[in-house]
């Protein structure tokens, strides 16, 4: 079985769970969903627009803006999603279950639950330049 991550490092990013009998197939297998599963991440200023909490089954990871030149701090699968999205500064927790599956699928949980400030403005019934001056 192989899980992969894809991204372009400007906000969009994708996973995807291949098994085959082959190491190869399944990798390509992963690829293939990867590319169709993209998603598209709001950044600002290389960060999150805010806090956020992801969860899947018994896995739950906490993601926080953090401010330029903190970098990444996040272990193993949290970091390869949010650096192949392109964020370069965010601090991050993992609670529950580690296994790497669950901990991606709860990170993609947080980020398709993130906002951008047009929508958070939106939802207030503010425009953006009241909320952000």
């Amino acid at each position: 079985s192989a899980l992969t991550v894809v991204g372009d490092r400007k906000g969009r990013i994708g996973f995807g769970f291949g098994k085959a009998n082959d190491v190869t197939e399944a990798i390509r297998k992963s690829l293939d969903k990867a590319k169709s599963n993209l998603i598209t991440v709001p950044m600002k200023n290389g960060t999150l627009p805010h806090e956020m909490i992801g969860k899947y089954k018994s896995s739950e990871v906490l993601l926080k803006p953090a401010c330029p030149g903190t970098g990444i701090i996040a272990g193993g699968p949290v970091r390869a999603v949010l650096d192949a999205c392109g964020i370069t500064d965010v601090i991050s927790k993992s609670q529950g279950s580690r296994t790497s599956v669950n901990v991606v699928r709860a990170t993609f949980d947080a980020v398709e639950k993130l906002m951008d400030a047009r929508a958070v403005a939106q939802n207030r019934g503010k425009t953006l330049k009241d909320m952000w001056g």
